[in-house]
């Protein structure tokens, strides 16, 4: 018997319950913003479990939707780009090429739901994420530049035997990490305000509001004109490998102590981070999981946020791209013949030098020849990319079900070697890794000793 197949019942549009004037405004795109049209939109949601004196109510699910509707349209109010669409004006005479957020002229933000005969237990019992979660996520495959014709915004509420996923896919343009996890947290606030309310007309004040106001370079003015006459110049759909397989791996807070102790006594020093002390654990072990030669390059690379390090820093509620790779680099060798703190204090040096001067300089060599990111061209073959974060605020997003009973993430942004990290469902410092190998890769992963002597036992399905 094959795999269920997931039924699409109903599809609308959601619009900001109130518009105000800067909704009706052109929003300019930043180099962080525009560097991003041609990788996919973010996808991540989370699972959770129906609440078991309303499993068998036939209207659960019917004021759940409404509510999930509502709620939405009043934070869209706060966060109107996103209910927006991305357009482009061309000029020959001067010749000009611009790419920009029209946040009033579209249909506003997707909201669909869909069933699937399939329990939470099909879902996290298997050691791989099984492929039917991708059909959790809206917009499927598309890159960020189709955001010209297809929603910005699009929420997919799936309803399962026993559970409920809401995932989300928002245009990787329009925000980061940051900036996505902040829209989800104040629509939970809402959801949960307005459902303790007799008054579903007010809004709701939200704890961090964000900050549209897009930070530019002191040198550039915007809106920023690119040095191409036609899309199909910069933009590249690289469809994610076959065989590759993604599973997660939990670590406890006590293991990434250990982990940080180590790496720390190791390097003689008392600096390295908790994060850091893991991502050198990943970078070695699948380095040496992929038997490549000694002499081979291999780089990690770990997404950082800008924000903080910018002189003056720009809040945390800036909604946008704010974000730089931060790269160390060594040989396959030099990597495995050394010990885990040497590596975690390479990746400490790397981080500890993203100041204001490097975003600036990396700034204005973008101006100069602006870049578009690719997925086939952006990663070399040998690369571990360290994504999202561990200190996203992904649990505290409750919509009248409890705490969410796992997060995932949609077909999006996956490739060998991308590993994305979260917070452990239980909290107190604890980390999910998602990790996206090769399978031959993965089943040397699996019986490296000293990475999987640091993975934690961990049944998802016991809360």
């Amino acid at each position: 018997m094959g795999t269920p197949a997931l039924r699409r019942i109903s599809e609308c549009f959601v619009k900001p319950h109130r518009s105000n004037h800067l909704s009706d405004q052109i929003c300019n795109l930043t180099p962080w913003d525009i560097a991003m049209l041609s990788v996919h939109y973010i996808q991540k949601g989370l699972l959770f479990k129906k609440p078991a004196t309303l499993l068998h109510e036939n209207d659960f699910i019917q004021n759940l939707l409404e509510n999930l509707k509502h709620s939405l349209s009043l934070t869209l109010s706060h966060f109107y780009p996103l209910s927006g669409r991305l357009v482009t004006h061309k000029t020959q005479n001067p010749p000009s090429y611009i790419v920009s957020v029209d946040c009033n002229n579209s249909d506003g933000a997707r909201f669909i739901h869909a069933t699937l005969d399939i329990t939470i237990a099909d879902i996290l019992s298997p050691l791989d994420v099984p492929p039917i979660v991708q059909s959790f996520f809206d917009h499927h495959k598309a890159i960020n530049h189709d955001g010209h014709s297809m929603p910005l915004l699009s929420i997919q509420v799936t309803e399962l035997v026993d559970g409920v996923f809401i995932g989300c896919s928002m245009n990787h343009v329009i925000g980061d990490g940051t900036s996505y996890w902040n829209f989800f947290n104040s629509w939970s606030q809402i959801f949960q305000a307005q459902s303790q309310s007799e008054n579903r007309e007010y809004d709701v004040p939200i704890a961090r509001q964000p900050i549209h106001n897009r930070w530019f370079p002191n040198n550039c003015r915007p809106p920023i004109s690119l040095p191409f006459k036609h899309h199909d110049e910069f933009l590249e759909r690289s469809e994610k490998p076959l065989h590759l397989r993604e599973r997660f791996f939990h670590f406890s807070a006590e293991s990434i102590a250990k982990l940080k102790a180590k790496a720390n006594s190791e390097s003689n020093t008392t600096t390295i981070s908790s994060f850091q002390s893991l991502s050198a654990l990943v970078w070695r072990s699948i380095t040496r999981a992929r038997s490549i030669p000694s002499d081979q390059k291999t780089t990690c690379r770990l997404a950082a946020s800008n924000r903080s390090r910018m002189e003056p820093p720009l809040p945390e509620e800036y909604f946008g791209n704010c974000l730089h790779a931060v790269n160390a680099e060594t040989t396959t060798g030099e990597l495995l013949e050394n010990d885990l703190g040497w590596a975690a204090w390479k990746l400490h040096v790397a981080v500890k030098n993203l100041d204001d001067r490097v975003v600036l300089q990396y700034l204005g060599e973008w101006l100069d020849s602006p870049v578009i990111y690719q997925m086939g061209r952006f990663f070399e073959p040998y690369c571990v990319m360290m994504g999202s974060s561990p200190r996203f605020n992904m649990y505290g997003s409750e919509f009248g079900m409890g705490k969410a009973v796992a997060a995932r993430s949609g077909y999006a942004n996956k490739f060998d070697g991308k590993v994305s990290s979260y917070p452990g469902r239980e909290g107190g410092g604890s980390i999910d890794l998602e990790v996206c190998l090769f399978s031959h890769t993965m089943s040397a992963l699996e019986s490296d000793r000293e990475f999987m002597h640091a993975v934690s036992e961990f049944n998802p399905l016991r809360f």
